[in-house]
């Protein structure tokens, strides 16, 4: 955009808080965990990425967890798959004590884990061989929030051999959605869930008996015994109970392994970021994400922009561009094209700086980072590099 339209554009956005100051939030030791996000394909997994890698170059030993199933992450940093457990990524960090790990969460082993470290050999077998636990693990609403909870405060608690925390920094890339902030919930949730009349009732004691278990789970939990064994089945109903029953010990850690994370992200040592591009829908949800984390109560470090066109050549009207070529002997069509290219990225750059500035008036106690749109997209560590260069210019 032309430098008067560029300065017109700054005087519009009231004064606020300084850009977002990412090499102050990764150098600085009292920050343990990075929260990235923000909707689809505003570049948030890559940010997560360059964020970490930037950290470990720095210094910092340094933990990216993703949630996303895409596998963009692994491709970038040079490793052909990602899994449940935190993989060592070569050639960062070594030269100022750094390093880096990255892994991409797998509720279902992760859920396994939870299982086989909270019951007994025997309970264990039997419980990750229920119909039920198997659907529960893979596909139940919600698993995946709670399930992500759980890795963070894994990952969080692991300590090295001298007793000292693995990692002194955790970057987590959440799902590409509003549902990235359902972990939020995990805790509430699972409470009410396991607090509710049905779950009581499956865990009352009972004769597991056919028709005697079905008339006495009806009774407790409101409905007709013959609706609900058409509907499930005596068999059903007894893998059911025996599930619940198997689980009790484990979801109640689980649930105290919850509250403890998600205190851990009110705390100080962690910092959210939203990461949106110039978009009207884009900015919208990332206004959705602010609001939400502040009635939350969480701490907000600040909100990337990415992609954002910019431009200080001054802008060339097309009859600018014609008069100025009429009176040359050799008019070129490619220099006419050029002119026009140049105005089209002009115009893109003059809506973006109207988004950046409306988000910044709507949002004024919010630090903003605005990264400019690269040419190329980024597939490997020097892409990586560079882009948290433009994130911390």
């Amino acid at each position: 955009m032309s430098r008067r339209r560029l300065g017109e554009a700054c005087a519009a956005v009231p004064a606020g808080p300084p850009p977002l100051d990412l090499d102050a939030l990764i150098d600085d030791p009292g920050t343990r965990i990075i929260v990235c996000c923000g909707a689809g394909g505003v570049g948030k997994t890559t940010t997560a990425a360059a964020l970490g890698v930037r950290a470990a170059d720095r210094g910092r030993r340094v933990a990216v967890l993703t949630i996303d199933p895409a596998r963009r992450l692994a491709q970038s940093l040079g490793l052909r798959q990602l899994g449940n457990s935190p993989r060592p990524v070569a050639g960062i960090g070594a030269g100022r004590g750094g390093s880096l790990d990255a892994m991409m969460l797998d509720m279902k082993r992760t859920f396994d884990e939870v299982v086989e470290a909270h019951a007994t050999p025997e309970k264990a077998e039997a419980i990750l061989a229920n119909p039920f636990y198997v659907a529960l693990s893979s596909s139940f609403a919600g698993t995946q929030e709670y399930m992500a909870m759980e890795k963070l405060g894994q990952l969080r608690a692991w300590q090295d051999a001298s007793g000292r925390p693995r990692w002194d920094l955790i970057v987590v890339d959440t799902p590409p959605s509003r549902s990235a902030l359902d972990f939020l919930d995990a805790p509430s949730r699972l409470g009410s869930f396991l607090d509710g009349r049905f779950v009581r009732a499956l865990m009352a004691p009972a004769r597991i008996g056919g028709r005697t278990y079905a008339r006495v789970l009806s009774a407790g939990m409101g409905l007709a015994s013959p609706a609900l064994s058409r509907v499930l089945g005596v068999q059903l109903l007894t893998d059911l109970q025996a599930l619940v029953t198997a689980l009790d010990s484990t979801f109640g850690g689980f649930r105290e392994r919850a509250d403890q994370t998600y205190a851990l992200l009110k705390d100080e040592g962690t910092a959210f970021i939203v990461v949106a591009v110039p978009g009207t829908d884009a900015m919208r949800e990332a206004g959705y994400f602010i609001e939400r984390l502040s009635g939350e109560q969480m701490p907000l470090a600040g909100v990337i922009i990415n992609r954002v066109e910019q431009t200080l050549v001054p802008r060339i009207g097309a009859g600018a561009a014609a008069r100025a070529l009429e009176n040359s002997e050799a008019v070129s069509t490619l220099v006419t094209s050029l002119v026009r290219l140049q105005g089209a990225i002009a115009e893109v750059a003059d809506r973006h700086a109207q988004l950046v500035a409306g988000f910044r008036h709507r949002h004024e106690g919010v630090a903003v980072r605005v990264v400019p749109a690269e040419e190329t997209d980024i597939h490997d560590l020097e892409g990586l590099r560079r882009m948290g260069a433009l994130l911390t210019a």
